[in-house]
């Protein structure tokens, strides 16, 4: 047992992977010890204009760069890598400029046609919001590519922990649904300048001289796939997964899409501590697999069970102390947000497992079935939540049904791509 446990401690992939956690783990243990905190400065009224602010930053976000950052990983020159992270600026400029104009110009009707009035003031951050998430993403694909987990860890942790502070002491002076909303939006400024600063310094200690004479529209070309195929993809799943916020928010009230808000924070933190600091890690070592001509089922497999393996545990103390869990730490108001928790516990932990799947799709050239498994997902996704509201005319009633239909979309997922791996 001994030499088992001094085996995996010194394989590379579990240390990267212990690196990427600890910081995942650093910001979340941060953020959750700020959220009693903050769950009792802000009603749950105000996480329900954040939540909505979310929703459709979620929805419009993979437009922002047409998917291209995620394409920094695969090319085998750092030359071709920078050239992609150029195009992605430049095509984020373009679509956040273009969502600016159409949000100024028609502000009116979007808010009436979405019912989006309890994020009128604020919803021309949403573009803004959009060009800073590209930022991080480039900057994030360059940390992976290069295997800086560290520098990935410190800034997390950083970047949390000023963004939980600013949330409570603003918080404290005006709790209103502006200071979440502008503190989010600057998170992704702050994380992107961060671990830019930390690349500088990197290539400072490192100097390397990279020719880049690739032109732009022969990277364009050749990833277009990403464009094609793995946008609209995301996007679908961002409207999938923004549907219950956005019916919840149309058919029931406010309070309602704040607790289920609150519960779905609180439940990613195992996938975005455990899944993924695997799935970054996981990413360019399945890559390099492929690239030397070997089969990634067994890896892929692997990587899957072992989430599952850890993932169970969190998942099930949700399942059977959820209400009270939630009362207890954030207060009595949010006890529904408990109840909400119980069946979204089983939706997040094939979501879990999952992640391995997710990222091996690129390396796969499998975006274009993705795409097509994406489109029947949502509809089963509108079908399921219209179920749950028609049939038990309850917020929780479609809560119940949306996470039912999404346990059933991963598991088809997951069977899907490891036959084709």
């Amino acid at each position: 047992m001994l030499k088992y446990i001094k085996r995996l401690t010194q394989n590379k992939f579990v240390r990267n992977v212990a690196i990427v956690a600890t910081g995942t783990a650093g910001a979340q243990a941060i953020a959750m010890a700020f959220s009693p905190v903050i769950t009792r400065i802000y009603s749950p009224d105000t996480f329900g204009a954040m939540g909505t602010f979310i929703a459709i930053f979620d929805i419009i976000s993979p437009l922002a760069a047409l998917s291209y950052p995620l394409a920094m990983v695969l090319p085998k020159h750092d030359s071709e890598a920078i050239g992609l992270a150029k195009i992605s600026l430049w095509i984020a400029l373009l679509t956040s400029t273009a969502i600016t104009l159409a949000l100024y110009f028609f502000k009116a009707p979007i808010i009436h046609t979405f019912n989006l009035q309890s994020i009128e003031p604020y919803i021309l951050l949403l573009p803004i919001t959009m060009f800073f998430s590209v930022l991080v993403a480039i900057t994030g694909q360059w940390t992976i590519r290069k295997k800086l987990f560290n520098l990935k860890a410190k800034s997390t942790i950083i970047q949390s922990l000023i963004i939980n502070m600013l949330k409570s002491g603003l918080g404290l002076i005006s709790p209103s649904a502006i200071i979440l909303i502008g503190t989010t939006s600057f998170g992704y400024l702050l994380q992107a300048g961060l671990t830019w600063a930390g690349i500088r310094i990197k290539n400072k200690k490192e100097p390397k001289k990279i020719q880049s004479n690739i032109k732009f529209k022969d990277l364009l070309r050749q990833y277009r796939d990403f464009a094609i195929f793995r946008s609209p993809q995301i996007l679908l799943n961002s409207v999938g997964q923004s549907l219950p916020i956005l019916m919840l928010a149309n058919l029931f009230t406010p309070a309602s899409v704040g607790f289920y808000v609150l519960a779905r924070t609180v439940l990613f933190v195992p996938s975005n501590l455990i899944g993924a600091s695997v799935a970054e890690v996981f990413y360019p070592k399945f890559v390099e697999t492929l690239h030397q001509g070997k089969s990634g089922r067994k890896i892929l497999i692997k990587a899957c069970a072992s989430l599952a393996a850890v993932g169970c545990i969190p998942y099930l103390i949700i399942i059977a102390f959820g209400p009270w869990l939630f009362s207890l730490i954030f207060g009595d108001e949010w006890r529904e947000a408990g109840e909400y928790s119980r069946w979204m516990s089983a939706w997040l932990f094939v979501v879990l497992t999952t992640r391995p799947i997710i990222a091996a799709i690129p390396a796969l050239s499998l975006q274009g079935l993705f795409l097509v498994f994406e489109v029947i997902a949502v509809a089963i996704r509108i079908v399921a939540i219209l179920l749950g509201y028609f049939w038990l005319n309850s917020a929780l009633g479609a809560i119940m049904a949306f996470s039912l239909s999404n346990v059933i979309i991963y598991s088809a997922l997951t069977a899907l791509i490891i036959s084709k791996a």
